[in-house]
């Protein structure tokens, strides 16, 4: 019998047993059939399987959302999705959250895709990855149609797990999680610090800081409290964390009930060295989150169903406390704790040691606005951050065809609510040193004995910090049946949501109007109509409202006689879809200052904008108002295949198109300075985005062996056609024409020689430039470098042009591996971190890398510029040295497992299944930055990789 045939009786099989036994028959499902049958959700209060579907919709499935180990399905599903691009941040455990585009980057405005759990707008960071039924990357105008205002840019969907009919199972897993940071920056010691201080003077004109005898002293250690050699890094921060993560899911249900039943508790614990040297309090970084999720679903009647969702979340964090010196007592203590990182940068490991010899915390004049971050992680006390937040929904869905056959109805309320409690428990502490004198005698002097007096209680203060809510209702009605060959679903709905945050007047108020239908004629061709009507608070009157049609097709070939009898064509479709999707973007907070004069009082402007003023006080003009204001458009085509092949194979591939039009740009490049006003906000941005992707999946059993091995390339591709551009100069400084986000600087052609190079070359105006400075181009020829000679350089560094990912994986008798690369490519980084590349500038320090790597006299062709301990604008714009590839290949994760044999767990009388587990993740990384990670690189925490040991029960 063909393929395509046994799909269909097998999804009407499944649909008509209990969900225990619909579960068993999935299992023998072939790749093929469980590619056909996933489902595809476009917010139409249905799904529909992929072969039926037309839209351009890729699907992370359960088998994969928990193979990180992560704290939320955010960090888990890094890599995944064809045509997410997903990029890990920095930051504290609790706060390392990635970065999301769906397509990469699109407008002018904004590219920040909406994110929806369980079709309402919410936050990815409070789900764990156990609830996760799927996550599903929604890219089309078809796809995104019944979204409104907040779909353009595409949408990331999560829908968490059900209960199943007339079952019960118990799920327990725990991981225990150890963290350690990767690449973490690497300064030179104190004598090293000190040489170069003394030749970054020299190279200045200056006279030396450090004498023969002090930097002696600082290598051999003899006076440890006047000539420190501080290894801040390691002084500061322990190499590894630990995290423990526990989740227990129940799942059941009768025969008119159904639950699903989640609890996750995570708690870590950071990367400070010495957290525990106080009585009664740490000061570690400390993560603790428990989650609870209640998913019910009833039949009230045969004709009336109830589905329900709650999910309840308490987070703690906990630093060390404020900045010391912005803390002088309890009472006036610093809101926030301190960033560390930031003191561990700029502070050389000469400045002071840990410690004064009397014990007092260390400090020094010279370095009186750096502080002593190992006094800071422990003498500072410590503050608390409290997250309290609930989500709920109810849908309330009701069968109507004692009315019509086929008619439905449905309505659901939704109410999430979210706040945030500060304490703050910060103290400041006393710290000094004594200063070094002259040397007599071959020994040091002192010359002071330097002391702040800055010790304080614990502060006690607690503060609501920011609070978030959210209402959402919509109510819809539906029809769908079949006469013949022709099956046609409709859907009539209205949606309204407010969602209000801290502050004043930022409360949004949108509504959503639509018609869906889904025509289908002998379930092999496929059409979709959504005509949507959105309004929202935040548009200016006369323009809140607007009309978004989409028109999308889709053909199965595979059932055209042509292919019935291929045996080995299981599913091959082509898609097709247009729409314009409307947006609600603004170019900043103040919705009101795009759209209304404004009048602003202060002492020093009369009458006109800011560069022009007066020693009279009143009030003045700031910004023309906008006149005929609109919204920002999307225009989005795509088309797409869909194939299963040999019972094993899939295949997807997407191209694309997209123009971007009445984005919101600050248009003073068409007014003079002469009006004497600010130019207004106009809709004259025009942003061209297309590219395409492409994605395989084989999966297979061979006896006792399984196989699956897959591969996602993506290629997003932009173009700025408009953004109101002053005119410019040069043709070279037009950034019109060229991507979003293309980085912009000076063509380095290498470094001067000696005095005579500087003077056989083009002036270079920045600053006064010596041997070993960075020598320019002279781009537009007029023998002088200057800003004029800007170029587009590398691409952009927010998002890769081209992002791609593969797996692998195998199993023999429940022993098994499976394992995740994913890179980058097109993509670029500016060098500029204080320390680690651009060294001594302010007093900081240098690193071991950029220390290797000067110009000097003896390495002329060095990789950097010489050393200055001014500040050196010629070396420190953004040219092509400080450029780099930002290109990787990572292994995001990889896991060895072993599922105990079911014989073994019947025998238990309990347990039905039992795994042990070992994964990594992030355990290397192919790419160009030696000392730095391409994803986060600069004055913050390193990122980390992990090492899993776990546990899975099911009873």
């Amino acid at each position: 019998m063909k393929r395509n045939k046994i799909l269909v009786l097998s999804l009407l099989a499944c649909a008509s047993m209990p969900a225990a036994a619909q579960n068993d028959s999935i299992k023998e499902l072939s790749a093929a059939e469980k590619f056909a049958g996933q489902k595809i959700d476009v917010g139409a209060d249905r799904t529909f399987t992929r072969e039926e579907a037309t839209a351009a919709v890729s699907v992370i499935t359960s088998e994969t959302t928990d193979r990180r180990s992560a704290r939320n399905i955010g960090n888990s599903i890094i890599g995944q999705g064809l045509g997410l691009v997903s990029l890990q941040n920095s930051g504290t455990y609790s706060a390392a959250d990635p970065t999301f585009y769906v397509r990469g980057l699109q407008s002018l405005s904004t590219s920040t895709p909406l994110i929806l759990v369980d079709g309402i707008e919410r936050d990815i960071d409070n789900v764990s990855p156990g609830e996760v039924e799927s996550v599903q990357i929604l890219k089309d105008a078809a796809a995104v149609a019944l979204y409104g205002y907040k779909g353009a840019n595409g949408v990331i969907l999560v829908t968490t797990k059900r209960g199943k009919y007339n079952s019960k199972e118990v799920k327990f897993s725990y991981d225990h999680i150890y963290n350690y940071m990767v690449k973490r920056p690497q300064f030179v010691d104190a004598a090293t610090y000190a040489s170069a201080v003394n030749e970054a003077r020299a190279n200045d004109g200056l006279g030396a800081r450090y004498t023969a005898d002090e930097i002696g002293a600082f290598r051999d250690g003899t006076y440890p409290y006047l000539y420190p050699n501080v290894n801040w890094v390691d002084e500061t921060y322990r190499h590894h964390g630990v995290t423990n993560k526990y989740n227990v899911e129940f799942t059941g249900g009768g025969k008119n009930f159904r639950y699903y039943t989640m609890v996750n508790l995570i708690t870590d614990k950071g990367f400070i060295a010495n957290p525990n040297e106080n009585d009664g309090y740490s000061t570690q970084d400390k993560y603790t989150k428990g989650s609870m999720r209640v998913n019910l679903d009833a039949d009230l009647t045969p004709k009336t169903k109830m589905r329900v969702n709650l999910l309840g979340v308490l987070s703690e964090s906990s630093s060390p406390g404020a900045n010391a010196e912005a803390a002088s007592d309890a009472g006036n203590a610093a809101a926030g704790p301190a960033n560390i990182w930031d003191m561990v940068y700029s502070l050389p490991s000469a400045a002071f040691p840990v410690r004064a010899e009397s014990g007092l915390w260390g400090g020094n004049p010279t370095w009186s606005g750096t502080v002593n971050p190992v006094a800071q992680s422990v003498g500072a006390a410590y503050s608390k951050n409290h997250t309290r937040s609930i989500f709920s929904d109810i849908t309330l869905t009701q069968d109507l065809s004692a009315i019509l056959e086929g008619l439905g109805g449905t309505v659901r309320v939704g109410y999430d609510n979210t706040s945030n409690i500060f304490e703050n428990h910060s103290k400041g502490y006393d710290y000094g040193s004594q200063i070094p004198g002259a040397w007599e005698n071959g020994a040091p002097t002192i010359a002071d004995d330097y002391r702040v007096i800055a010790e304080s209680t614990m502060g006690t203060a607690a503060e609501t910090n920011t609070y978030a809510a959210r209402f959402h209702f919509d109510v819809g009605l539906n029809y769908g049946n079949t006469f013949g060959d022709h099956s046609i679903y409709t859907q009539l709905k209205y949606d309204y949501e407010y969602q209000e945050t801290t502050g004043l007047n930022n409360t949004i108020y949108r509504q959503d109007v639509s018609w869906w239908s889904h025509y289908g004629y002998k379930n092999r061709y496929w059409l979709d109509l959504a005509l949507v009507g959105s309004g929202s608070s935040r548009l200016a009157p006369g323009t809140k409202w607007s009309f978004s049609p989409t028109v999308s097709a889709a053909w199965v070939m595979s059932r055209e006689n042509f292919l019935k009898d291929v045996e080995w064509v299981n599913l091959l479709k082509l898609r097709a879809s247009f729409g314009i999707i409307n947006a609600d973007y603004l170019p900043g907070d103040n919705v009101w200052t795009y759209y209304t004069q404004q009048y602003v009082t202060s002492g020093g402007t009369y009458p006109f904008q800011g560069s022009w003023t007066s020693q009279f006080g009143r009030t003045y003009l700031d910004r023309l108002a906008t006149e005929n204001p609109s919204h920002e458009k999307a225009y989005k085509y795509n088309v797409g295949l869909d194939a299963s092949l040999f019972g094993s194979l899939n295949l997807t591939f997407d191209a694309y198109y997209q123009r971007r039009t009445d984005i919101w740009v600050e248009a003073s490049g068409a007014y003079t300075e002469v009006i004497g006003l600010d130019a207004p906000y106009e809709n004259g941005g025009i942003v061209e985005t297309w590219g395409f992707e492409a994605g395989a999946d084989y999966a297979k059993r061979f006896g006792d062996w399984t196989v699956n091995v897959g591969a996602n390339f993506a290629l997003n591709h932009n173009r700025i056609v408009e953004q109101m551009e002053e005119p410019r100069l040069y043709g070279n400084l037009v950034q019109t024409g060229r991507p979003l986000n293309q980085i912009y600087g000076l063509k380095a052609i290498g470094f001067f020689r000696d005095e005579q190079d500087i003077a056989n070359s083009p002036t270079q105006t920045f600053s006064t430039v010596r041997p070993g400075d960075i020598k320019y181009e002279d781009v537009n020829g007029d023998d002088v470098i200057d800003a004029n000679d800007q170029v587009a350089i590398g691409f952009s560094d927010a998002a890769p042009e081209i992002y791609y990912s593969f797996h692998l994986g195998a199993a023999w008798r429940g022993l098994g591996f499976d394992a995740m690369f994913q890179g980058t490519a097109r993509y670029s980084a500016v060098l500029n971190t204080k320390s680690m590349y651009w060294p001594l500038i302010n007093n900081t320090t240098i690193s071991q890398y950029a220390y290797d790597n000067r110009w000097t006299a003896d390495n002329p062709n060095a990789k950097y510029p010489r050393l200055s301990s001014q500040s050196n604008a010629n070396n420190y714009q953004t040219n092509t040295v400080w450029v780099e590839d930002r290109s990787f290949l990572k292994l995001r994760y990889i896991e060895l497992y072993y599922n105990f044999p079911q014989k073994l767990m019947d025998a238990t009388g309990i347990l039905g299944g039992a795994k042990l587990y070992v994964r990594g993740t992030d355990l290397f990384s192919i790419d160009n930055l030696e000392v730095s990670d391409p994803e986060s690189y600069g004055v913050s925490a390193p990122l980390t990789r992990s090492i899993v040991a776990g546990l899975a029960l099911t009873f």
